[in-house]
């Protein structure tokens, strides 16, 4: 029987790397759906410190300092899932890419 046995590890491997593909693309969903919470978070500080200037104020320390730890939590998230593609990729042995994520002292930052 050593057709038979070679046709199950033949469908054993193939399913493996169905797996493999399936978590490395809800990886991808997952990293895709961070970076625009991240820009949203990103919006939702550059409206408020424009709002505050248009207005003649500054920003008030709390709304900042809250905007801003979303801004980073969502941000740590984005290099979180970035990490995991590099590492399913190079578990599947393929080229690694990522989106660009912006750092601190980027000009849109």
């Amino acid at each position: 029987m050593p057709l038979w046995d070679k046709l199950k590890s033949e469908l054993d491997r193939a399913g493996r790397a169905a797996q493999n593909a399936l978590d490395e693309g809800r990886i991808q969903l997952d990293a895709f759906r961070a970076r625009q919470r991240m820009d949203k978070a990103a919006q939702a500080l550059g409206y408020a410190v424009y709002l505050a200037r248009a207005a003649g104020n500054d920003l008030d320390a709390e709304s900042y300092g809250r905007l801003a730890a979303e801004l980073a939590e969502r941000e740590a998230e984005v290099q979180r899932l970035d990490a995991e593609l590099r590492e399913a990729r190079a578990f599947n042995g393929a080229k690694v890419e990522t989106g660009p994520t912006p750092s601190a002292d980027s000009p849109s930052a």
